[in-house]
């Protein structure tokens, strides 16, 4: 078929590529594209928003399909002059494409169609702006309720910087809509749709700000990465007690009911319904609509699509997608770093010569996508290309890991060259480096915060414990390791952690040492791995005993003959046993921190001396009892981290999880040899799998670990099942699978 694909940016260069690698598609043209998409195929000079400019273009070359990329031409109407001529086209009508170009009439097909979103007000005056705000305090949000390019949105603690936006919006003529702010991280999901059945694609996340760190002003977006492995294991069980994953929850709670809003108003939509998400405490809810591929998500989920773009696109265009729509994948992930103008996006500088275009694409698993670009001279064949937008180009790198495909687009930014080119240096460094997840929703509890492997909720008004001061602490099958989540779950390892921790608390309790555990009647999502326990105030630290000589502990031995200051006898090895157990205690770091040992004079400080003491005798006495249940099961407990809070009367509470493998080193007493590592039923193997040459990583870097292999996966889940069967002389079944949130 041939194809003309109407927009001059970097989404329809990457939306050309794709079409040139699908056998279907025997020719591609561009009106008007821009000096890169001209490299490669023929561009049509043509009023891109003038319907009857691209009807003529379309009939004088016989197209059999139109593609339009950005959402103006969609606002002009050019959609449906297209089809009135009677050729295909992917793209909504105006009326269709109002859910873009109104964010209110979006607002109200959301509310009919019961899709989640912010509450929000439409405000045409500054009087019902400034109301608007107050009612919803900050942060407050407020976007122009046009077309804006993606930089009409203002997101400010400042209520006069918020009600300042939204003058200007007034005095241009337009009005505004204020929201509540959504808390979580946002997601970019493109749904395709035929006006009836529909088919989604890879989730995208995109940085919007223009600096790093999601700092300065909002730009149409600086950069992007799909797939997103912090979605790994996300559900939803609503109403219809049916569990969802990401996806699907998009899918049946957002765009379908939004597509037969559409249908039933008369108006199908027919192109990309692109659904811009936050992953909020109270699960997925819509930040906004947008009709066409959004920029710069568009250039990486592309990069990975193997499914032929041209048949996908022509289907949509003439009704034939069908219900259960199927697309495939290359392995791997992308990542595009946008390449942006001097001055943008406030008023960005043009005809900066670019240099290094080639040597960028040279590079394995690079390709550069122009958006902003043009010839020096038009007059001239294979002349200089120039900038000629606020967003020059983006540089996509393909990879068998993220931190690979980052690399690679990295190298590639680094091969190119202009005059006042800014990018940021963070697209994707977070999910990276391991630090983006998300909870589960389980009914009749609302998201609380995320620990690195637990997940903590609180009760839901209305729900069966609203008004108890509780909390449901659901382990995950994450495992941690320096400081990282590793993005490989361990299938079991949730169930394995609360029913230990259960069986520890049973018998600490036997011995009068109290705990925080409630009950074991969880929501069923989450059945085996949760519970619900009292709200207490935790203690921040670490409190640590250790019977054997080992880890960290060693390493300060080594050098210096102390522990946390704690001197102890010369002569001792790897694994040798203590004369007496210490107590050594570490701060208590953020997610993403790091834990550090300090001295028990430094707890002291932090938490005041009577409580530093009482917090070493509780650990202490946790450790001799629990020492002495691991021996006569053949087990060695060479130590372990507590965790405790201070109920309402100011009396210290065993919390968290206790004496699992994910906080304690367990050895096998009939292999235990000092002066060598032990074998243990812990996640040191996993540790030490990290630490090899095998894995690749080091510990120095500021990046995530990468994958556990199968092999360490199932070596480790065995490991977890046998503590638990060794310690507690009952075997845990193993499931078929694990429950990552």
């Amino acid at each position: 078929m041939k194809v003309l694909v109407v927009g001059p940016g970097g989404r329809e260069h990457a939306v050309i590529r794709a079409l040139l690698r699908d056998e279907s598609v025997t020719r591609v043209e561009a009106a008007p594209g821009n000096a890169g998409i001209a490299r490669e195929v023929t561009c049509r000079q043509v009023e891109a928003q003038n319907p009857k400019s691209v009807v003529a273009l379309v009939r004088e070359q016989g197209y059999d399909l139109v593609v339009i990329g950005p959402e103006a031409p969609l606002a002009a109407g050019v959609a449906d002059a297209v089809r009135e001529a009677g050729v295909p086209v992917f793209g909504p009508s105006r009326e269709a494409a109002r859910l873009e170009s109104s964010k209110a009439f979006a607002k109200e097909v959301m509310e009919a169609a019961g899709v989640p979103t912010a509450g929000a007000v439409h405000a045409a005056d500054p009087e019902a702006a400034a109301a608007a705000l107050d009612r919803f305090g900050a942060p407050y949000v407020v976007k122009d309720d046009g077309l804006a390019a993606g930089k009409g949105v203002v997101v400010t603690a400042d209520r006069e910087a918020a009600l300042a936006h939204a003058q200007a919006c007034f005095a241009a003529g337009g009005t505004v809509v204020i929201e509540e702010f959504l808390d979580g991280p946002e997601v970019s999901l493109f749904v395709l749709a035929d006006g009836e059945n529909l088919v989604p694609l890879s989730p995208a996340q995109d940085f919007k700000r223009i600096f790093d760190g999601d700092e300065g002003p909002n730009t149409g977006g600086m950069g992007a990465y799909t797939p997103l492995d912090w979605l790994t294991g996300y559900t939803e069980t609503h109403e219809d007690g049916v569990t969802r994953d990401f996806t699907q929850t998009v899918v049946d709670r957002v765009a379908a009911p939004a597509l037969r809003e559409m249908a039933r108003r008369g108006t199908p939509f027919v192109g990309v319904l692109y659904c811009g998400l936050a992953v909020t405490s109270r699960g997925v809810r819509v930040v906004e609509f947008n009709a066409r591929f959004g920029d710069p998500e568009t250039q990486a989920v592309l990069q990975r699509l193997a499914t032929g773009l041209g048949t996908l696109l022509f289907d949509c265009a003439t009704g034939r997608l069908g219900a259960d729509r199927q697309l495939e994948w290359s392995q791997g992930y992308a990542v595009d770093v946008v390449m942006a103008a001097k001055d943008y996006p406030d008023s960005p500088r043009k005809g900066d010569l670019i240099t290094g275009l080639d040597a960028a694409e040279s590079l394995d698993g690079v390709s550069v996508l122009h958006a902003g670009t043009a010839l020096a001279n038009p007059a001239k064949e294979d002349d200089e290309i120039v900038t000629a937008g606020g967003r020059v180009l983006a540089v996509v790198g393909t990879g068998a890991t993220l931190a690979q495909a980052t690399d690679r687009a990295y190298a590639g930014v680094n091969r190119i060259t202009f005059d006042g080119a800014q990018h940021r240096t963070d697209i994707a460094a977070a999910a990276v480096a391991g630090r983006i997840h998300v909870a589960a929703q389980l009914p009749g509890w609302e998201h609380l915060a995320s620990g690195k492997v637990r997940e903590l909720y609180r009760p839901a008004p209305g729900s069966a414990w609203d008004g108890d001061d509780v909390v449901l602490m659901v382990a995950t099958d994450r495992i941690s390791a320096y400081d990282h989540v590793l993005t490989t779950p361990i299938p079991d390892k949730g169930r394995v952690l609360t029913q230990l921790s259960l069986w520890w608390f049973e018998k600490l309790a036997a011995a009068g040492i109290p705990h925080h555990i409630i009950s074991t009647e969880v929501p069923e999502p989450v059945a085996g791995r949760a519970v619900i326990c009292r709200n207490l105030e935790m203690v921040e630290a670490e409190c640590i005993a250790r019977g054997y000589l080992t880890g960290s502990g060693l390493a300060e031995y080594t050098a210096h003959g102390t522990v946390t200051g704690i001197r102890l006898p010369e002569g001792l090895r790897d694994g040798s046993r203590l004369d007496e157990p210490i107590f050594t205690p570490s701060s208590k770091a953020a997610q993403g921190g790091h834990d550090e040992n300090i001295s028990f004079a430094e707890l002291s400080t932090r938490v005041g001396a009577e409580r530093a003491q009482a917090l070493r005798e509780a650990t202490l006495r946790v450790y001799t009892l629990a020492e002495g249940l691991c021996r006569e099961a053949g087990v060695i407990l060479a130590d372990t981290k507590l965790e405790f809070g201070l109920d309402a009367e100011g009396s210290l509470v065993l919390a968290d999880e206790v004496l699992t493998p994910d906080s304690s080193r367990f050895w096998p007493a009939e292999q235990w040899e000092p002066g060598r590592p032990q074998p243990s039923f812990d996640k040191q193997f996993v540790r030490d799998w990290l630490t090899s040459p095998e894995s690749g990583w080091s510990r120095s870097a500021d990046v995530a670990p990468p994958p556990l292999p199968a092999e360490v996966v199932e070596a480790t889940r065995e490991r977890y099942l046998d503590a638990y069967q060794r310690l507690t002389g009952r075997r845990l079944p193993a499931t078929a699978t694990g429950a990552t949130q």
